[in-house]
C-alpha cells in the first residue's frame, strides 16, 4: 500500500485539503458528488506503484476543504481556476487530470481552458459538455429524465434537508444501491462520506456546483460558446484523451458516449459494460489497469 500525506494550501483564494503520494509525473485526481479524495484509494497505489506522483484534492465545499458561501462562489470557471493553480502550487507547468463524474466536467474545462496546463486527460462518467448539451436538446435521447434529480437540487434549502434526514442514509443508499459490484464500497467508505456530508455547510456546497451550472452556466460551457472576458478557440481538445464509461450508469445515458471524437482530436472511449457510474470503485482493477497504460503510452509520444 503506498503512503500518502495530507495537506492544505491556498490556491486561487480557497483553502483546498489534498493527499500526495509517489514520486514521478504529476497526475490530479478529481472526485464527484458526492464523494471526495477518498474516491481515488483503490487508483492512489496503483499509479504511485507505476512511478507516478499522485495530488488528489477535496474540491472546493467538499469534505475539509474551506467551503465558501454563495452559489456564485461555485461557478464552473471559478473550480477551473482552483484546479490550475493547485497544478501550479504544486511546482509543475503540467499534469495529467484524471477526473470522474463533477470532477471529470471540471476536467473537461480545465484541458479546454489551459491546454499548457494538461498534458493527458483521463474522464470517468462524465461526459463532454457538447455531448451532454446535444442529448439534453434531443428528443430521441432520455437524458433529460435522468437528469431530473439535478433540477431537483435547485430548489433551495429542500435538497439539504432530505439529505439529512435519518443522519444522511440517502448517501448510504446511493452507495449500496448504485455500484454493480456489491463490493465497490465498504463500511469505512460510506462512513467517511456520510461524515464529510455532515460537515458543516458542506451539503449546501456541493449542490451549490448543480446550482451554478443551471443558472446559466450550462448554456456557457464549451466548444464555441462565448464567454465574457475570455479568448475563446473552436472548443476542440488536442491533449489525448481517454474516457473510460460505465455502462450501467444510471444517471447518464450510454449514448452521451458517441460522438465525442468530433470535440476531442485524440480519444480513446473504453466502455465497461458492466459497471456502474461509480466505475472505479465497480471494476478498481480494469481501470487501473487502462489509466497506467494511457500515462505510460505518454513515453511513445516523447
Amino acid at each position: 500500500m503506498a503512503a500518502w500525506s495530507h495537506h492544505e494550501t491556498i490556491v486561487n483564494g480557497v483553502r483546498l485539503h489534498y493527499v500526495e503520494a509517489g514520486e514521478g509525473p504529476l497526475v490530479l485526481l478529481l472526485h464527484g458528488f458526492p464523494e471526495h479524495w477518498y474516491a481515488w484509494r483503490e487508483q492512489i497505489p496503483a499509479l504511485v506503484d507505476a512511478g507516478y506522483r499522485v495530488v488528489a484534492p477535496d474540491m472546493r465545499g467538499y469534505n475539509v476543504s474551506e467551503k465558501p458561501h454563495g452559489v456564485e462562489a461555485y461557478r464552473i470557471g471559478t473550480l477551473v481556476e482552483d484546479v490550475r493553480a493547485l497544478i501550479e502550487d504544486r511546482s509543475e507547468e503540467h499534469a495529467t487530470v484524471v477526473g470522474h463524474d463533477w470532477g471529470g466536467a471540471i476536467a473537461w474545462e480545465v484541458a479546454a481552458r489551459h491546454p499548457d496546463r494538461v498534458d493527458r486527460l483521463c474522464v470517468l462518467n462524465a461526459p463532454h459538455p457538447a455531448v451532454y448539451r446535444r442529448e439534453i436538446r434531443s428528443r430521441r435521447s432520455d437524458q433529460r429524465k435522468r437528469s431530473s434529480y439535478a433540477l431537483f437540487f435547485q430548489l433551495p434549502w429542500v435538497p439539504e434537508m432530505l439529505f439529512r434526514l435519518r443522519g444522511y442514509r440517502a448517501i448510504e443508499r446511493m452507495f449500496r444501491e448504485g455500484p454493480e459490484n456489491p463490493d465497490a464500497f465498504d463500511e469505512e467508505a460510506v462512513a467517511r462520506y456520510e461524515r464529510a456530508c455532515a460537515q458543516p455547510g458542506a451539503m449546501t456546497s456541493m449542490l451549490n456546483y448543480y446550482r451554478a451550472l443551471f443558472r446559466g452556466e450550462l448554456r456557457s460551457m464549451l466548444p464555441g460558446c462565448s464567454r465574457p472576458n475570455e479568448t475563446t478557440t473552436d472548443g476542440v481538445i488536442s491533449q489525448p484523451t481517454l474516457l473510460i464509461w460505465g455502462m450501467r450508469d444510471r444517471a447518464l445515458s450510454p449514448r452521451l458516449t458517441e460522438g465525442v471524437e468530433r470535440w476531442v482530436s485524440d480519444v480513446r472511449v473504453e466502455r465497461l459494460h458492466e459497471a456502474s457510474h461509480w466505475v472505479q470503485a465497480d471494476a478498481p482493477d480494469r481501470v487501473n489497469e487502462l489509466l497506467i497504460a494511457f500515462l505510460d503510452d505518454r513515453n511513445g509520444d516523447e
